[in-house]
Parts: C-alpha cells; structure tokens; sequence
C-alpha cells in the first residue's frame, strides 16, 4: 500500500471550535464551540433554509423548543451532545457518515453552513472486528476517537 500524507485538517486544534453530525443525528460540539453559546444547557435548534445553515441559540430550559446539552463524558468537561435525530431528518440532514464543520457565530448563534462538505470523520467502530488486525490504520488516533460519542462508552448509559 503506498504512503499517505497525513493531512492536519482531519483533526482540530484543541483551540478551534468545531461541530460534529454523527450519524445518528447527534450533534457534538468541543469545548471551544460550547464556550462561544456560554456553555449553554439548553439550545434551540434552528434551520435556513435557503442557506443551508443550522444554528444552535442558547435558551433557558423553560422554552417550549429546548433542547438538552449533555456532556459527553462524566470523566470531565470535554464534548457537549444534543440530541437532534428529528431535527436532522425533518430538515434531511445527511447523516449517513459523521461529519466535522468549523462553526461561526452569527446573532449570538452557533452556525454551521451544511451547504459546505466538511470533514468526514471515521473510526474503528466501522470495521468488522475480524479483519482489524489485517487492516492498515486510516486515520489518526484523534480522528478515531471524535467519530464516536464519549457517552457510547459510559457503563451506567441503557
């Protein structure tokens, strides 16, 4: 198999605020992007059409539109997860690979234009478990880790 250049872009900069669409329509956002919503516990979730622009808003809890933040580890801060499998498909989001955008702040929201591609993310979850060990690695260890929610691994999680 030849080489590969690795391609720095394919990880964030711990500074960088990024959000990710899994692909199960869970939106994840690093610590950066949920600092710039004030690190919001409840969003509302909202859509332009003819952008192709989400924007997550940070509301009180009391909104009849909230959507829960939950962290994505207990071990600590790290990803923030909201729960958007409707949203996604209401609006036909794709969600059939995970994907990694650069948000940007627009009226006190957090945007991400899905008009662009963004990064697709892959992980070893993706892989039949028998032919790991014949396989060559495809991405970094950061890549492998972000495609996955913290919380798919917690033991108290049903």
């Amino acid at each position: 198999m030849p080489f590969e250049v690795f391609d720095k872009r394919m990880t964030p900069l711990a500074e960088a605020p990024s959000v990710t669409i899994q692909k199960r329509g869970v939106i994840s956002l690093n610590r950066t992007a949920h600092d710039l919503v004030g690190n919001a516990e409840t969003v509302e979730l909202l859509y332009d059409r003819d952008r192709q622009v989400m924007a997550l808003r940070p509301v009180d809890d009391s909104s009849p539109h909230a959507y829960a933040v939950r962290a994505g580890s207990k071990r600590g801060p790290g990803q923030a997860m909201v729960a958007a499998t409707a949203f996604t498909a209401h609006y036909s989001v794709d969600t059939t690979v995970t994907r990694r955008w650069n948000p940007f702040l627009e009226g006190g929201m957090l945007c991400v234009d899905l008009s662009q591609e963004g990064t697709t993310i892959t992980g070893n979850r993706t892989k039949p478990s028998a032919s790991l060990a014949s396989e060559e690695p495809t991405g970094s260890p950061a890549e492998d880790a972000s495609s996955t929610s913290p919380a798919d691994d917690d033991p108290d999680r049903p």
